[in-house]
């Protein structure tokens, strides 16, 4: 009961969202470099400007994802040293942002956090771990609960000598963390419990030298889509009861440039996208078949340089793609008849933008 209540909530809150024209977009970055942090904009669904709100300094807050109401933001510090983890962002209505707490990850180089409101989990890259943190009844303060050490066992030597967990995302049934296990070609299972979680064993296993990256669930939650990042591909599973089972694998980075990056499905479920970096950078565009799951290459849309994260507004009509190295998230619209991006050459001008994520106003 408690999980349909979860999900009735979740789809409330992306009703929500859609109707709103003005929406508020939270931005993570690489700092050093002239960025002081996260920003905050209002960014308008109708015409896809944006117009900045806040910020907030804090190092290398590379990836944050928000509370279903929109009111609190988790953020990782990606770094090498013992600044490494999670903090929690009080966001107001204004978009002032306002550090409330800040939790060691206890592995280093954290680059990815999701959370159910009950548990977050961050994907520590160099660490070769996932995290997971106790929440507090109102989501903002964390506790570290548990650590889960990552695997080798990939041909790279260069890529893979090393374990590395990238992401770790919570299954649409409410039951369990899947983390890809970058090193050892991989997708790992957790079972929750309460707020307790448990080593579930191996989701799925992928190609060998695939460096599994970035996972994204259809909107019934019967397939998941893994972006690799060293094959450049884009594996298809049908998923169930914390397991995948591969119905395909598609080429998203035709270059083979070894830099494939991150993946998402549009709102309506018709068609997916998935960022390719180091060359010929841009954005692979798939149709899907959401009777079979099974994904159709239609097109190719060129980006700015190191085209990292990404993410569609909630109504579908915009797509906003973080392109670090060219200091810019640039703002597609989209057809959400044919799925084609097209530039608005509406810039949002960040220095090292990494992370996009939306959020109701109130």
């Amino acid at each position: 009961m408690r999980n349909t209540f979860a999900m009735i909530s979740l789809l409330l809150g992306g009703c929500s969202l859609q109707a709103q024209e003005k929406i508020m977009l939270l931005v993570g970055t690489y700092t050093g470099n002239g960025s002081k942090g996260i920003y905050s904009f209002t960014f308008d669904q109708a015409t896809g400007k944006a117009e900045a709100l806040d910020s907030l300094a804090m190092r290398n807050p590379s990836y944050l994802t928000l509370s279903t109401d929109g009111r609190t933001a988790y953020v990782v510090s990606e770094t090498a040293d013992e600044q490494a983890s999670l903090n929690i962002v009080d966001v107001k209505s204004n978009g002032s942002l306002r550090l409330l707490t800040t939790t060691p990850t206890a592995g280093t180089d954290p680059c990815y956090v999701a959370t159910n409101g009950r548990i977050a989990v961050t994907a520590n890259y160099s660490g070769g771990s996932m995290s997971a943190f106790r929440l507090s009844a109102d989501g903002r303060q964390a506790s570290l609960a548990t650590r889960f050490l990552g695997n080798i066992g990939g041909p790279d030597a260069s890529r893979q000598a090393a374990p590395h967990v990238h992401c770790a995302c919570f299954t649409p049934d409410g039951r369990y963390v899947l983390a890809t296990d970058f090193s050892a070609d991989r997708i790992l299972s957790f079972s929750l419990r309460g707020q307790t979680v448990v080593a579930n064993g191996t989701a799925a296993r992928v190609s060998p030298d695939s460096g599994p990256r970035h996972l994204a669930f259809s909107n019934d939650g019967r397939f998941a889509y893994l972006m690799s990042e060293l094959s450049g591909r884009v594996t298809a599973f049908r998923y169930s009861d914390g397991r995948l089972q591969q119905i395909q694998e598609i080429v998203s980075d035709s270059a083979g440039a070894r830099g494939g990056a991150d993946v998402h499905i549009s709102p309506d479920g018709r068609f997916l996208y998935s960022s390719n970096r180091l060359r010929d950078e841009g954005i692979a565009i798939f149709a899907v078949d959401t009777n079979s799951g099974l994904l159709t290459r239609i097109a190719y849309q060129p980006t700015g340089a190191h085209p990292r994260q990404f993410s569609i507004t909630p109504n579908g009509r915009f797509l906003l793609c973080c392109c670090r190295d060219s200091d810019k998230i640039q703002v597609f619209s989209r057809d959400t008849r044919t799925g084609l991006l097209t530039d608005t050459h509406q810039d949002i001008h960040v220095r090292q933008a990494v992370c996009a994520a939306f959020a109701a106003p109130r």
